[in-house]
């Protein structure tokens, strides 16, 4: 009887210290879940973006499908998380999918989104039932330098001494700059400007020079399913260059917006919501 006793309590003990490890487990985002549905969407927005920015997306699918959206730890008022890497936060994402046992989830990622998207359909190729990339390219920097190759141990503290060293109005103004080349629809600037001043200018700063640091095109090949690839109007007038940049995802659907800028869900809705809606149905 003592020996049954002893391995109930040992048995309760281990089920609480699994359950606190459950709880407390931390990822480098925010979650939010809504939605209704048999299959999971997973939404990760790009940089300094909320998950806010997939209001209108979600509201298209949840009636048919569980919705995951992630703001990501530091951007939009998120808490910052030490360790921000593009690799870590792909892992991240990756983690999460298995440790909630989310069954084949759609992955959809605007900008970095878009590239951790591809980066996790690589790594992971088993993990996603497809994946959609909101205006984003597996190697950037190449567009503006062919010859680029990634810097090994790149070093990030120029970068972020020149953003942290800044004062709140130098930061905004500098954003406010970028605004009109990233979406036309002026509605959107305020939002946009935001989350921008709300997210932490050292976490900005090393992301966006590891993701200007980070190349998928070799990568991408490993990619096995369906890839929706939705590119704003502007990449229609370098279309080789696009073309080679994706030439090793054999499952891409490449497709150009035929007005606006980056942020395609705002600027060009109805295409938008057209390639989505026939890339994306209930099973």
């Amino acid at each position: 009887m003592k020996k049954y006793i002893i391995l109930v309590i040992a048995l309760l003990f281990s089920a609480v210290c699994l359950n606190v490890f459950a709880q407390t487990k931390s990822y480098p985002f925010e979650v939010v879940k809504s939605g209704k549905g048999k299959q999971a969407i997973l939404f990760i927005p790009g940089f300094a973006s909320s998950g806010e920015v997939w209001n209108d997306t979600k509201a298209n699918f949840e009636k048919n499908f569980t919705c995951y959206t992630l703001t990501m730890a530091g951007f939009a008022g998120v808490q910052p998380q030490s360790n921000a890497s593009f690799k870590n936060w792909e892992d991240a994402i990756a983690g999460y999918i298995k440790d909630n046992k989310i069954e084949k989830p759609i992955i959809i990622g605007h900008s970095m989104g878009g590239g951790l998207a591809l980066a996790i359909a690589a790594d992971y190729p088993d993990l996603a039932d497809r994946i959609v990339v909101v205006d984003a390219v597996p190697c950037l920097a190449a567009l503006m330098d062919a010859s680029f190759k990634p810097k090994v141990n790149n070093d990030c503290k120029p970068i972020v001494d020149q953003m942290t060293g800044m004062t709140d109005e130098q930061f905004l103004e500098n954003q406010k700059k970028y605004l009109v080349r990233l979406t036309e629809d002026a509605s959107k600037h305020d939002l946009l400007l935001g989350w921008s001043a709300k997210s932490d200018r050292k976490t900005f700063a090393e992301m966006y020079c590891d993701f200007s640091n980070t190349d998928l095109r070799d990568k991408i090949a490993a990619i096995k399913c369906p890839a929706l690839i939705l590119l704003e109007s502007y990449f229609a007038n370098i279309k080789p260059a696009i073309e080679a940049q994706y030439k090793n995802l054999k499952t891409a659907n490449l497709q150009y917006a035929a007005k606006g800028l980056h942020f395609i869900m705002y600027d060009d809705k109805e295409f938008y919501f057209k390639h989505l809606n026939n890339f994306i149905k209930v099973k």
